[in-house]
């Protein structure tokens, strides 16, 4: 379809693009639906830009700030598909320039547009009228002799590209900036302009940045020549807690001493006991992890210590245990609380003695083990209600590190949200643009009773749900209630440009009634009437509480029920 005129071709309404942005005065912060945004006043990003230029140079800093707009455009194209799915393609598309105007960048006036996916034809001429960064030159830099609109400029290929699917570049033919009249842009796809590759290249990393990956790649290839820890998620952070934890582990990994770790389930204390083995002079023997609650009591011991031939029914040969597999090396033994009582005393034999006895078997074995044990529950309290040898809890209680649970270590989600992003991106073959600032919100916000198991079971499910090329959202992490508390958050009066507060949720409830209302032709009377009714009988016909529950004063409830009677 094509849209041409002499005249500036009409705009679609903005209150659906009005109604994402939200004001948190609660916790300081702006959304735009999902995204986190800032109101950045234009002397401090003009300040920016001269420092910028200074630091780099003119080129280097243009396809930085043209790097900056296309990240931004990058976003509002998907939010485009999201908040319009049912609007035509050229209604939709008007998003970028609209949204442009909403953050107070530019006023863009479409003068012609003309789209056909099918041919792959794109061609499109905008005026921009009250560039912020022409306003920059005339207050801050001072005239320039090219076009000065870099960030709208990277903006609106980035937005158009993502937007229709097709590689869409912009010129800046004329600019205020270098003292045209007018800023007058023209955008077609990127084969038809000829110096398109030259133009493509102002997004990439500047050579600084290529400078700078040399040297990092220097460095690591220095540090592989270094002995390094494991790289899992249980050890990626930097909290306080975890990192006190980390060194505790780090310190004993070296000993033969017994280790205790003490975590709730999910910290992930069997990956620290093999960052134990890993790191002590052991870590070329064998690692054995054992889980002592997935093993039926009367079991227990045959599976840790062997079992010998004829030892009892179905013992028809022998079979060595865990202990022994783990001979020279390190055994692992998770929720050592639930270990059987029999278990208890021929595991303190082993520590105390380095011998072990087969079930069955009248002969002892010299076992050489390192042995870290895990609980999730006190064994302190084990010991005083019985369940736990005491002698057994001082021997294995000697070197204990407590594993800070997720909700303590709020600053390192985004880290490990990463991480396993990355590792199912890689699993399901998707690409994502990453998580959106609320969605990273709502994964701080959120307490974590299953720790990183269950914020990796999390994350793995908004990658699943997330289409490539596109952001995860908060919806595709949480599929119940949000998290977030948006009880304080407000939004923007279209009228009058003020704030106005709202809860979440409530806009589209009432949108929905008022919706309703129209479709069934209910008129404002009956509307009223119907509420006044239900406020009665939910109060039981008390008029004060009626009037409460509706935020009227007993006067004006009164007086509306008397002219529903009259």
């Amino acid at each position: 379809m094509m849209q041409d005129s002499t005249q500036p071709l009409p705009l679609p309404g903005r209150q659906d693009l009005l109604d994402q942005i939200r004001f948190d005065l609660e916790h300081g912060k702006i959304w735009l639906k999902e995204q986190r945004s800032l109101l950045l006043g234009l002397s401090a990003m003009g300040s920016f830009r001269k420092e910028i230029i200074t630091t780099m140079g003119q080129e280097r800093a243009k396809g930085f700030f043209m790097r900056l707009g296309y990240y931004s455009g990058l976003k509002d194209a998907e939010l485009a598909h999201e908040v319009r799915p049912d609007m035509s393609l050229e209604e939709a598309f008007m998003t970028g320039p609209q949204m442009h105007c909403l953050r107070g960048m530019v006023k863009a006036i479409p003068i012609c547009l003309e789209v056909d996916l099918e041919k792959q034809h794109f061609y499109a001429e905008f005026d921009w009228e009250n560039s912020f960064e022409v306003e920059i030159c005339q207050t801050i830099l001072g005239q320039l002799e090219e076009p000065a609109c870099w960030i709208l400029l990277g903006y609106a290929c980035s937005y158009s590209s993502h937007f229709l699917g097709l590689e869409i570049q912009f010129r800046e033919l004329e600019c205020r900036g270098k003292g045209d009249h007018r800023c007058h842009i023209v955008g077609k796809p990127a084969h038809e302009w000829d110096d398109h590759e030259e133009f493509r290249e102002l997004f990439r990393e500047a050579p600084l940045i290529d400078e700078l990956y040399a040297l990092q790649s220097q460095i690591a290839a220095l540090e592989e020549r270094l002995p390094v820890s494991p790289d899992s998620p249980t050890t990626i952070g930097s909290a306080p807690p975890f990192t006190s934890a980390l060194k505790m582990i780090d310190k004993g990994s070296y000993s033969d001493m017994t280790m205790l770790l003490l975590g709730e389930t999910g910290t992930g204390k069997e990956v620290l006991a093999r960052r134990i083995h890993s790191m002590s002079p052991r870590r070329d023997q064998p690692f054995v992890a054992v889980n002592c609650a997935a093993i039926p009591p009367e079991l227990i011991e045959s599976e840790l210590f062997g079992v010998q031939k004829g030892a009892f029914t179905g013992a028809t040969q022998n079979r060595i245990g865990r202990f022994e597999r783990a001979q020279n090396g390190t055994i692992f033994l998770d929720e050592v609380i639930e270990l059987s009582p029999r278990a208890q005393a021929a595991l303190l034999r082993v520590l105390q003695e380095g011998e072990l006895e087969r079930v069955g078997d009248t002969s002892t074995r010299n076992i050489d083990v390192r042995v870290v044990a895990a609980t999730n529950e006190s064994l302190e309290q084990a010991v005083t209600e019985g369940r736990f040898r005491a002698d057994l809890f001082y021997r294995i209680n000697a070197y204990t590190v407590i594993i800070p649970p997720l909700r303590e270590r709020k600053d390192d989600i985004p880290l490990l949200a990463d991480h396993f992003k990355k590792r199912y991106e890689a699993r399901y073959k998707k690409t994502t643009m990453g998580f959106t600032s609320r969605a990273l919100a709502a994964l701080q916000a959120y307490d974590w009773p299953g720790n990183i198991r269950e914020l990796e079971n999390t994350i793995e499910r908004g990658v699943i749900l997330t289409e490539s090329k596109h952001s995860i959202s908060e919806s595709d992490l949480f599929h119940a209630n949000s998290p977030l508390d948006d009880a304080n958050q407000q939004q923007l009066n279209q009228k009058n440009g003020c704030l106005e507060s709202v809860k979440a949720g409530d806009l589209n409830e009432v949108d929905q009634l008022a919706q309703s209302a129209l479709e069934n032709n209910i008129s404002l009377n009956e509307l009223e009437a119907a509420i006044l009714k239900a406020a009665m009988d939910k109060n039981d016909n008390n008029v004060s509480q009626a009037a409460r529950s509706l935020g009227l004063t007993r006067p004006a409830m009164a007086y509306r029920l008397k002219n529903r009677v009259d």
